[in-house]
Parts: structure tokens; C-alpha cells; sequence
């Protein structure tokens, strides 16, 4: 494959491009949903093929086949080159490539149980178990599931990527990834609903990890308890601690999104929204100095996991927010040219007939040095937001909205009764400001964030510790 890759690349710069990439990805993804206790899909797909991308006369043209033969991909590599030539015509201002250091490497994760070595009847059985720990769990908490789904997803992903200024990655990442979504109905309070997730960059072992029939057992459990005890919470202002789920998706929303280079640009304006944050934003305070909001592929085993990025750029540690304030954007080459800085290896494709353009992979709080307990011990009247029910933001990732699910009045520093449906309505500095301590254990959570057009689910952790707010104004709940 990599002569074919090479041959590629040489082929676009000798018909005039001053920048050449060839990315050879193949993903098989191994699926299995359970739907209200009965299998109700199984699937294998494959995807494979060869994307092109060049740069001339300061535009960039793509394109991609599946065809994997000399003549076809000759043929791209032609159909790219012209159209490059065709969009700098029309282009005022050029396109560059920032410089960065290229890499020669191999990253090839190899799992501990092999997805192959795990019969799809074994894969069925895991999930049956945990339906059945659910509904088990149900009937002993006095209420029904009426909505039970669960999916199971096993993902081979394999690259190499060679470009003309001297990058060759070759790399193999195994993922899995669970989700599941639980309506539980009581006959006098109503229905409530929960949506938990699970990801790793792992073999079979990853799933063994997570224990899903404890996990859905222990949060059917939790649903009853909020359907049955749950009170409705008297708005006003008060001191809030916000658990891991909830920090993970500030941080990736408020955080993560606003910092992506080519949002900044208004590349994204029409699909996935803007940032209100601008060129010149560097430096700027829009947090406490406790808060230290991070962006980093290189975790081992997490869901948003890659040491080299699209570009053949490596990847490293990224700082969005440090000490409270906006200290680095998320770039990739093209990007960082436009701010006058280097790529820090956020360039992401989910598949090889999609562009590669800056996206985020794990984005989370640093921890701190505080206990739970300690921060409980401090708040005289408060809540607590352990996970969410839904949320939302706007397109700026400014003004934020996030429901409680699993939620408890604070009272003298412990936790009593748990509370229906608190509101936290707020600015992204204003929650960042009142930040007044940090959690000394970070948990994660996964997702697919989606970006571009077309439309790229790209694989992604979310986490952080525990975080204190103070003096926040809570809506009341009904």
C-alpha cells in the first residue's frame, strides 16, 4: 500500500502541487443492538479506500475512490490536481501550509482479547445479561422499563499516511463503545430517562472492564429513586458542585468547540455553529485560576485516542484554558498558518472519504486537590449535579443549559434529598469564573462529536473531576 501511497504523491506534485497527502483507511465495525430484550440488528461493514489532497497555486482540492488500482488512483490524483487549479482562480486570499515537524512512525495498538476471538452468540449473551440485570432491578424498585436499548459497537481503524514534505504514519487502533438508553416508567410519577456511554480505545477487554449488567442494574436502581423520592427544587442562588459527566461535557462544549481553529475562521458558521471566541482571544480571562480546561489525544486507552494526527503531525498535550484563561486554539497546518503558529496535531478524518479538518479527541479538566467530601463540607446550602438529563448551548458556546437527573440538595455540608429536574442556566464565563475548587479524580465518559459537511461522528472522551461553583443562580423545578 505505501508504494501506492507514494506513487500518488509523487504523481500530484510532478502535475503542479506544491503539497501533496495520500491516506489509505480501512474500518470494520462489528455492531449489535439489543432493543427491549430482543437482538434486533447484527452487522459487519467494511469501508476501505485511498483519499488524495493537494495543495496548488494556494487552494486545496480532495477526493477519494475505492478503488484501489494504480489506473483509478492515477486518475484521482489528475481530478484533484485540476480541481485545485480551477479553485485558485477564484480564490483572494492563498491557502499555506504552516511548517511543522514531519514524523516517520508506527502506532499499532494491539488488544488484549481480539474482537475476533469473541463469537457474536457470547457478544449477545453480555447484553441479554445486563437487559436482565436492568429489568431485575426494575421489578425490585417498583417500576418498568418500558424503552430499553443497547448497542454494542467494535471498531478496527488502520491508516498510513504519506505526504510530501516527509510525513509516514502507519497506525492500527482497536476501539468498543457502548450505549445505552433506559425510559423507566412509574404508574404515579411519571417516566424519566437515562443515556449512558462507554468507550475505549481496547480490544474485548475494555468491555470486560466496564461490567455492564452491575452498571445497568445500579442505574436502573438510581432512576427509581429520582421517580420516586425526587422533590421539586426552589430556584435562587446558591453553591453547586457539578460531578465528572456534567464537567466533561462543559469542557467539551464551552471549551473544546470554541477553541477550534477553524471555527474561530468561520469555516463552520452553516454546519456546526461559531465561537465567541475571536484571532485575538489569547490571553483572555474567562475563568478562575483553579480552572485548567485540556485537550490531549495521547491517553492511553481513551476513546478519542491517536499520537499522530492526519497531517503526520505528532500529537501532544494542548492547554485551551490555563490558570483561567484562553492560553491555545486547536490547529491543524492549514489553521496555524492563518495565526502564525504551528500545527498541535488536530487534524481528524473519521473515514477515507472525508477531509481532514481540526477536530477535538479528549477534552477534560485537570484535576485539583480537593475530595468530594471536602468540597461538600463547605457548602452550607447548595446542589449537587452528579450526571444530566439533557442540555443545551448555543451556536456561540456562550449562553448554556444543562438539567440534573441524578441530583441532592446540599444542607450543612451532606447530601439529603434528592431533587427533580434542576436548571443550571448559564454564560461560559460565568461558569468558569465561579469555579472556587477541583476534584482530585478524573473520570471519563465517550462520545462522537459531529462536525463538517458532509458530516464527521469522530470518536472522543469527555471527563474531569469534580467542580464547585459559587454563588449560582439555579432555576426552580416543577
Amino acid at each position: 500500500m505505501e508504494d501506492i501511497l507514494e506513487r500518488a504523491v509523487q504523481r500530484a506534485r510532478s502535475q503542479g502541487a506544491s503539497y501533496a497527502e495520500a491516506r489509505y483507511q480501512s474500518d470494520r465495525n462489528e455492531s449489535i443492538l439489543l432493543k427491549g430484550g430482543t437482538p434486533e440488528a447484527t452487522s459487519v461493514d467494511t469501508q476501505r479506500g485511498i483519499s488524495v489532497r493537494v495543495l496548488v497555486n494556494g487552494a486545496l482540492s480532495f477526493g477519494a475512490t475505492n478503488v484501489l488500482g494504480k489506473r483509478s488512483l492515477d486518475s484521482l490524483v489528475s481530478k484533484v490536481v485540476k480541481g485545485a487549479f480551477a479553485a485558485a482562480s477564484a480564490r483572494r486570499t492563498p491557502i499555506i501550509m504552516s511548517p511543522a515537524e514531519m514524523v516517520v512512525a508506527n502506532h499499532i495498538l494491539k488488544p488484549r482479547v481480539s474482537f475476533e476471538n469473541v463469537p457474536w452468540e457470547s457478544r449477545l449473551e453480555l447484553l441479554k445479561e445486563a437487559d436482565s440485570s436492568a429489568l431485575e432491578a426494575a421489578e425490585r424498585s417498583g417500576i418498568t422499563l418500558p424503552g430499553r436499548y443497547i448497542s454494542l459497537d467494535a471498531l478496527t481503524t488502520e491508516r498510513t499516511i504519506i505526504n510530501s514534505d516527509g510525513g509516514h504514519v502507519h497506525s492500527v487502533v482497536p476501539r468498543v463503545s457502548m450505549h445505552v438508553f433506559l425510559t423507566a416508567l412509574h404508574s404515579e410519577k411519571g417516566t424519566m430517562q437515562r443515556i449512558i456511554s462507554r468507550g475505549e480505545s481496547a480490544g474485548w477487554e475494555g468491555v470486560e472492564r466496564w461490567d455492564l449488567p452491575s452498571v445497568l442494574g445500579r442505574e436502573t436502581k438510581t432512576l427509581s429513586r429520582i421517580l420516586r423520592e425526587a422533590k421539586p427544587l426552589k430556584g435562587g442562588k446558591m453553591d453547586v458542585i457539578l460531578g465528572p459527566e456534567v464537567v466533561g461535557l462543559v469542557s467539551h462544549e464551552s471549551s473544546g468547540h470554541p477553541g477550534e481553529g477553524d471555527r474561530i475562521l468561520g469555516r463552520e458558521a452553516a454546519q456546526a455553529g461559531e465561537t465567541y471566541l475571536s484571532k485575538d482571544s489569547l490571553g483572555l480571562k474567562v475563568g478562575s485560576d483553579l480552572v485548567n480546561v485540556v485537550a490531549d489525544p495521547t491517553i492511553p486507552h481513551s476513546f478519542g485516542h491517536y499520537l499522530y494526527d492526519e497531517e503526520g503531525v505528532k500529537a501532544r498535550r494542548r492547554y485551551l484554558i490555563k490558570g483561567g484563561v484562553i492560553n491555545e486554539f486547536l490547529h491543524d497546518r492549514e489553521t496555524a498558518a492563518e495565526f502564525g503558529v504551528t500545527s498541535n496535531g488536530s487534524s481528524r478524518s473519521v473515514a477515507y472519504d472525508r477531509e481532514p479538518i481540526v477536530r477535538m479527541a479528549n477534552t477534560f479538566v485537570e484535576p485539583g486537590d480537593h475530595s468530594l467530601e471536602e468540597m461538600l463540607e463547605d457548602v452550607r446550602s447548595g446542589i449537587y449535579l452528579k450526571n444530566f438529563m439533557e442540555w443545551n448551548i448555543d451556536d456561540r458556546r456562550y449562553n448554556q443549559k444543562y438539567v440534573g437527573l441524578e441530583a441532592y440538595i446540599v444542607k450543612d455540608g451532606e447530601l439529603t434529598s434528592l431533587v427533580r429536574n434542576p436548571v443550571l442556566e448559564i454564560t461560559t464565563p460565568g461558569l468558569w469564573k465561579a469555579v472556587d475548587a477541583v476534584g482530585d479524580e478524573l473520570e471519563f465518559s465517550s462520545a462522537y462529536c459531529g462536525k463538517g459537511d458532509p458530516m464527521q461522528g469522530i470518536p472522543v472522551g469527555t471527563g474531569g473531576p469534580h467542580l464547585r461553583l459559587r454563588g449560582i443562580i439555579m432555576e426552580g423545578s416543577s
